[in-house]
């Protein structure tokens, strides 16, 4: 990754975790993972960069601004299909 925002990112910051962004599923036991990385998207500056590199790249796996690998599908699929259904999905 050589985009600017990384630097910015919360996730980069010293004391987290990065296996927290990388959930073995995204319901049961993992769905407390899933929101404990996404608390931190919430409050980090870069979430909107990152969330954009995410859906431009296809990033399959993974917390990525924010979003589950199901919400940047639904975000994707919405945005080909000219619909804001996406846009609900990931917040």
């Amino acid at each position: 990754m050589s985009a600017a925002w990384v630097k910015y990112a919360a996730c980069r910051r010293p004391g987290i975790d990065p296996e927290l962004f990388f959930p073995v599923s995204e319901s049961g036991p993992a769905a407390r993972q899933v929101a404990a990385a996404k608390a931190i998207c919430a409050r980090c500056p870069a979430a909107a960069d990152c969330r954009a590199w995410a859906l431009r790249a296809g990033e399959p796996a993974g917390i990525w601004g924010g979003t589950t690998p199901t919400e940047r599908q639904l975000l994707r699929r919405a945005r080909r299909e000219g619909t804001g259904a996406g846009e609900r999905a990931a917040s």
